[in-house]
């Protein structure tokens, strides 16, 4: 999955970089959030963050009621394993 967020360069989807202003470093968390007054509650909007980053984003998000899950950007990445079907 490639995420399109601000600051990441459309030429290089392949390394994301962090969503904090001005900031270049690559990505190393996904900031899933939504805000309640705009979105669906299964909507997840995201920011990336490096690891410098991570904690203010966080808490801009979180004190505002929006964060809904820090993950890292490898494991948000990869796919889902398929579910097992329920024996009988």
């Amino acid at each position: 999955m490639i995420l399109n967020v601000p600051g990441s360069a459309p030429s290089s989807p392949s390394t994301p970089i962090c969503s904090a202003k001005a900031c270049r470093a690559d990505a190393v968390w996904v900031l899933a959030w939504n805000n309640p007054k705009l979105h669906t509650p299964e909507r997840r909007k995201t920011w990336l963050a490096c690891e410098e980053h991570r904690e203010h984003l966080s808490q801009f998000l979180g004190v505002r009621g929006f964060l809904k899950d820090v993950v890292l950007l490898e494991d948000w990445e990869s796919p889902e394993p398929p579910e097992s079907p329920e024996s009988s």
